[in-house]
């Protein structure tokens, strides 16, 4: 016959539930979205990881190619070029601008909607495209998407020293209103950054949109008067009223428009309207923060599944 051992008191089960236990003996969810200003705080402190990060991928960019950093400036000068034959030339959709003042027009319009473009582009990738690096460290997911939009900015810089020339070189002298240009940077990188975010979220949990987005992309494109003064063709056109404001309000839109004024002057055939800073100002603000509390609530899903 063998003897029953009794379990020990020390053995009997714990009681309660595992939030609980993990409370009582100070245990924490791994991975768990920390409060949005100690995220904040830990954005902050991973600055300079960002800045290397974005600088390291624009450099990376181009090293398979021959010319290297010059695609930088190449590619959206070469779309302006195929966009200046098409519209310009065989459309004609200048609508009484000549020459000198088309081509800074043109070129201003494709630099400033590749830098909203590419971000977003970039952001629908952030996550998906670096699960490895997602997986293997810890920090702040909002790290990934705000690199690239750094990165596209820089891009930008490089290629705002070439539209100054083109500007110079059709007559455009600088003058005191070259300084909005900083300010509308700003602005353009803000909401770039949340839009990025958004995409970012959106395209971790289905990464098929990274291949739909080109096709907006370039509807947007269409839409934001980068090759073509968008309002006087509206008007032309006997486009409803609330038409020609909805459209003229996309951000991609007023920020070529505020950046159009802000280097060549007001122009007859596409005059910067009344509302184009505070609308500026309200697409940063509500895409950037929106973006960026969108994107922090789904910190803990990141890299996961």
């Amino acid at each position: 016959m063998t003897d029953t051992i009794p379990a020990p008191r020390d053995w009997a089960p714990a009681q309660g539930n595992a939030a609980e236990l993990a409370e009582k003996y100070g245990l924490s969810v791994s991975g768990a979205r920390p409060p949005l200003g100690e995220y904040v705080r830990q954005l902050w402190g991973r600055r300079h990881f960002i800045a290397a990060f974005s600088s390291a991928k624009l450099t990376a960019q181009y090293t398979q190619a021959k010319l290297g950093q010059v695609w930088q400036v190449a590619t959206p000068l070469l779309n302006a070029l195929v966009y200046f034959f098409i519209f310009g030339v065989l459309m004609n959709t200048r609508r009484g601008m000549n020459t000198e003042t088309y081509v800074p027009f043109l070129v201003t319009g494709v630099f400033v909607f590749t830098f909203t473009q590419s971000s977003a582009m970039a952001g629908v990738r952030a996550i998906s495209g670096n699960l490895g690096l997602v997986r293997a460290l810890h920090f702040p997911r909002a790290a990934l998407p705000i690199s690239f939009a750094l990165q596209q900015l820089q891009q930008l810089l490089y290629s705002m020293l070439v539209l100054f020339i083109v500007l110079v070189s059709c007559g455009h002298m600088p003058k005191v209103s070259w300084v909005l240009v900083v300010p509308v940077l700003l602005l353009q990188f803000v909401f770039n950054t949340g839009l990025a975010m958004i995409l970012a979220r959106m395209g971790s949990k289905t990464p098929d949109l990274a291949q739909l987005l080109p096709f907006i992309m370039r509807t947007w494109l269409y839409a934001s008067g980068v090759m073509y003064p968008l309002v006087y063709n509206l008007k032309r056109a006997h486009a409803a009223p609330w038409l020609i404001d909805v459209m003229s309000a996309n951000p991609a839109a007023v920020y070529i428009d505020l950046m159009r004024y802000s280097l060549m002057g007001h122009m007859k055939t596409s005059p910067l309207p009344h509302h184009a800073w505070p609308l500026a100002l309200g697409w940063a603000l509500v895409v950037g923060i929106g973006g960026f509390v969108y994107f922090w609530k789904a910190e803990e899903r990141y890299g996961r599944g």
